[in-house]
């Protein structure tokens, strides 16, 4: 009554009262009577605002796409909001003068659609199927500019891009390209496959290869060191052999030379004797035989002095009629014989 109203905001509504033109309360969440004929209200939210579009757009490649999402912000800024946009309630304090609070999400995906127009024709279409993220940062970036939303007071919470669709005349000749390239792929990886069996099979047997290569390597090896060592036997067994035949030839020369002077000593002891017995005979050359004979009959044997007997009976045979010999005689002569065949 009489003018005098009650105002209440709640903590996420930012209320200003005005008097007289100029500002004299402001905040979330005030509480306060007012006296309504000379006094202005302006209420503006504060929670977060989500707000969904869709948007038909051409790619870089010129094909048509549409472009479905969801975007929410908030008020950063309500005092410059609230001087580019009517937010003053009615008398009632209920209801907006404008409908400027119902358009402001509509500014906000027009915001949005213009950043998301630059980041499309950037981009062709099957990169946009493929990956999304590129764009959703491009555009949060354009958003978060001085001249985007920013420049309205408010402040970006989230972007989120929930599909990116050709027209279905495109969808089914990238289904057609998809499907010839699937059936590619799993052409070349059944060509892979089969190259790399074939590869597989290639490498064991140029390891089975490698595996007999190395085995006959180290038979060699062993046939090498088997004949080295017999090779070293046998050059050990000649040198033996080649000492032995030098010891021999080394021995032979010294009973060579051994038996050189076995004959030279021989010989010359010859020599000495037969120079003896030259000399001896030319001593006794002038004696007469009886005379040597005699001699030498008188270190005789009884024996030899009778065959000596003998000897001179029959060279004076001539002058002997009879020759009487005595049974004693003949017996010593027959012992004597028998003595000396028996010895």
């Amino acid at each position: 009554m009489f003018g005098i109203r009650y105002a209440k905001a709640s903590p996420t509504t930012y209320l200003i009262q005005y008097r007289n033109g100029h500002p004299v309360r402001e905040g979330t969440g005030l509480a306060f009577f007012y006296f309504a004929p000379t006094a202005s209200l302006v209420s503006i939210p504060m929670e977060s605002v989500d707000a969904p579009f869709m948007f038909r757009e051409v790619s870089a490649d010129f094909q048509e796409v549409t472009v479905q999402g969801q975007i929410s912000y908030r008020v950063a800024d309500p005092k410059l909001l609230a001087s580019l946009m009517n937010f003053s309630l009615k008398t009632n304090g209920a209801e907006y003068v404008s409908e400027d609070p119902g358009k402001l999400p509509q500014r906000v995906v027009n915001a949005v659609q213009v950043q998301l127009r630059s980041a499309l024709q950037g981009q062709k279409l099957q990169d946009l199927l493929r990956e999304s993220d590129g764009m959703v940062h491009a555009v949060q970036d354009g958003l978060r500019q001085a001249d985007g939303l920013p420049s309205l007071g408010l402040e970006l919470v989230s972007l989120a891009i929930l599909a990116i669709k050709p027209t279905p005349e495109t969808a089914r000749a990238l289904e057609a390209t998809i499907r010839e390239q699937i059936l590619k792929d799993a052409d070349d990886a059944l060509y892979r496959r089969r190259n790399a069996a074939i590869e597989q099979e290639r490498a064991i047997k140029e390891n089975e290869l490698n595996t007999e290569i190395a085995v006959e390597t180290k038979k060699r090896q062993i046939r090498e060191t088997q004949m080295d060592a017999d090779r070293a036997v046998l050059e050990k067994r000649q040198q033996f052999l080649a000492q032995e035949m030098q010891g021999k030839i080394t021995q032979e020369r010294e009973n060579e030379t051994l038996t050189e002077l076995r004959a030279g000593n021989a010989k010359r002891e010859a020599e000495a004797k037969a120079y003896g017995l030259n000399a001896l005979v030319n001593a006794v050359s002038h004696v007469d035989p009886r005379v040597l004979q005699a001699l030498a009959l008188g270190s005789a044997s009884p024996g030899a002095i009778i065959a000596s007997a003998f000897q001179e009976l029959a060279q004076n045979a001539n002058k002997i009629g009879e020759l009487n010999i005595s049974p004693d005689l003949l017996q010593q002569l027959t012992q004597s014989n028998a003595k000396k065949a028996k010895d």
